[in-house]
């Protein structure tokens, strides 16, 4: 029998349970349909590495970078001096933890890749692979280990138990292990909380392999604790988020060993123009890694198709870099793509000339944050020059609590394409619902906010949307195609305005929460209660009894990073004076579009090309000390 308490050497497991105290959205959003995201990203924030394990000039090659991160200490540098460095092949993270490649800034060490990247867990190839030993996922089927979940499924629980392993061995699941719980979909639609990915019944296509087949509820989880010889009781941080848990034969499932974590790259440009691989940047089973002030682009429409895919991880963290163009402007020409993860955290960032800047494919309870998007580059090989595409996007089934806020860009999605999402909440974004860049006009799909059929619950507060003069419809809710291009939100539509070959669904906008958004149709700040789904059988949310709205959903206090001087909020119905066009003063710029325009002199309608970029010459320098985590951390069950 293993112990009750179990000593616990993992360094970045701290502070990760869902907290007690009230939430900052308390009172606006019934907490049903919300989640704590103040732990979302890196837990206790990016570690500033300061020793140096191995230095590189130019002229290294991608073998002597990966000899070096292999063979560095924990918690130390491999460091890339000034200069221009070319690689045929891909740099590799291969089951090595805690380990930073830090280049001398975005704008002095740059990484030229050719070829088809590093082989990376039968993935297609990555320019930047970081990859466990067993790299199994739920999408194949070949994951090493599964279990029969037998109780525990109350929303808030952090205690589960398994009364069977039916793949593998519990030996192979630790304290620090990466699980993943789901339940089998839906079979038919209840009229509630809905996740189904079957092509032409709830979606456009079958769903996209983010996770086990046929199994699209699903919450990853890292493992406190482990007790008991079958059956067996887990402790699980986060607790349990999701409603309707439990009885749809509920299952776990985990790879052998624990998940790579605590490993950085920093203050360095990717070229990915002459890369033939699938990503820029590729992380499997990870925990607790990041991206940081980073140039990633490519210039090529054979190229990338995604800057950073997530897959499989949690707790990861991107933020101060600038990402460019992917793909070929059509289908997967992705920024960042959180992959079947969850509580990942995407802040501060500027993306350019790409079709979907920040993509949700099975998240849960990630926060995308403070980041601007400019030509949202989209043209489906030619075919599609007057199609629009948003900034913000969920993609696939399982996507649920994951919270968009401070975002300055083309719009939110919902679609319909792979599946259906839940509980998604957007807070004080600046959405224009208009694509000036790409050079053309775009004429289809221009809103601020589209949420096809089966995307419900919602939650749309504070945010500014639209553009004058363009648009002429508050709400197309499946009634008419007339005006629905132009209209603010087009709800529940089967596809594009009626287009679509599944059904419509009219509890998209029945279960949608609006409250305190300003819109350029009616010009005003609308706290109307039939816009809040207070009458609902479930997941119902009690008109907010203020007006008052805080400056975050996840953030306690204006950030380290934020400028001194800056209005904070810059964004919502209680901003006064702001320098946007079309937000009635709504809305100051962000420090991602001031950097963007203001310092590295970007246009925007995105016609300007790849960009200098470095974080420093744009952003409060702030050093985050963060304390080492005790050799053994007891895990209190």
């Amino acid at each position: 029998m293993k112990p009750k308490w179990l000593l616990l050497s993992f360094p970045f497991l701290f502070c990760l349970s869902t907290s007690s105290y009230a939430q900052n959205w308390s009172g606006i959003i019934h907490p049903s349909r919300a989640t704590n995201w103040s732990n979302a990203g890196v837990v206790g924030g990016i570690p500033k590495r300061t020793t140096i394990c191995s230095t590189l000039s130019p002229g290294a090659t991608a073998t002597q970078i990966n000899t070096a991160i292999a063979n560095c200490p924990s918690g130390q540098i491999v460091f890339l001096n000034v200069g221009t460095y070319n690689l045929s092949t891909g740099i590799v993270f291969n089951n090595k933890s805690n380990v930073t490649l830090r280049g001398s800034g975005a704008n002095q060490t740059f990484l030229v890749f050719s070829g088809g990247g590093a082989p990376c867990a039968g993935w297609g190839g990555a320019d930047v692979c970081l990859m466990t030993t067993d790299h199994g996922d739920g999408g194949d089927g070949n994951y090493s280990n599964q279990a029969t979940w037998s109780a525990g499924f109350t929303p808030g629980t952090s205690t589960i138990t398994f009364s069977a392993v039916t793949r593998g061995s519990i030996n192979n699941l630790q304290v620090g292990s990466l699980i993943f719980l789901d339940q089998l979909d839906d079979i038919t639609d209840t009229g509630q909380a809905y996740y189904c990915q079957q092509s032409g019944t709830c979606s456009l296509e079958d769903g996209s392999l983010n996770g086990r087949a046929g199994r699209g509820q699903q919450q990853p989880s890292i493992v406190t604790s482990i007790s008991g010889s079958g059956p067996w009781t887990i402790g699980i941080s986060p607790a349990l988020r999701l409603p309707n848990i439990g009885s749809k034969t509920p299952q776990a499932w985990w790879g052998t060993g624990l998940p790579i974590q605590g490993d950085g790259v920093e203050d360095l440009s990717m070229n990915h123009t002459s890369s033939s691989a699938a990503a820029g940047t590729f992380m499997i089973n990870g925990y607790g890694n990041w991206l940081k002030n980073v140039r990633s682009f490519t210039t090529s429409t054979n190229g990338i198709h995604k800057h950073a895919w997530l897959y499989q991880s949690v707790h990861i963290t991107i933020r101060d870099s600038y990402f460019y163009g992917a793909g070929d402007g059509g289908n997967e020409s992705y920024g960042i793509d959180s992959f079947n993860g969850a509580d990942n955290l995407v802040e501060n960032n500027i993306f350019q000339h790409m079709a979907n800047p920040q993509m949700n494919e099975g998240c849960v309870g990630c926060v995308q944050t403070y980041n601007f998007a400019v030509d949202d580059y989209y043209t489906a090989g030619g075919a599609a020059p007057d199609w629009q595409q948003g900034s913000s996007y969920h993609h696939s089934v399982g996507d649920a609590m994951t919270l968009w806020e401070g975002n300055d860009g083309i719009g939110l999605t919902g679609d319909d394409v792979h599946g259906t999402s839940n509980f998604i909440t957007a807070f004080r974004n600046h959405w224009s619902g208009r694509d000036t860049g790409g050079g053309s006009t775009k004429t289809l799909q221009t809103n601020a906010v589209i949420l096809n059929a089966f995307n419900r619950y919602y939650n749309i507060v504070g945010n500014v949307l639209g553009t004058t003069s363009y648009h002429n419809n508050y709400t197309n809710a499946i009634s008419s195609t007339t005006s629905c291009n132009t209209a603010i939100y087009a709800l529940g539509w089967g596809g594009n305005c009626g287009d679509g070959s599944i059904p419509n669904d009219t509890l998209v906008a029945a279960t949608l929460m609006r409250w305190g958004n300003y819109d350029t149709v009616n010009a005003a700040n609308r706290f109307v209660a039939t816009e809040v789904p207070s009458g609902l059988s479930l997941y119902a949310n009690p008109v907010p009894t203020s007006q008052s709205l805080p400056p975050s959903f996840y953030l306690s206090s204006q950030p380290p990073w934020w400028p001194v001087g800056k209005p904070w909020p810059a964004i919502g119905p209680d901003v006064t004076g702001g320098n946007i066009a079309n937000t009635a003063g709504h809305a100051y710029s962000i420090p991602a579009r001031d950097c963007y325009i203001s310092v590295m002199a970007g246009a925007l309608n995105g016609s300007s090309g790849v960009l200098t970029f470095n974080a420093s010459n744009c952003y409060q320098s702030v050093t985050i000390s963060v304390p080492s985590a005790p050799a053994n951390v007891r895990i209190i069950r």
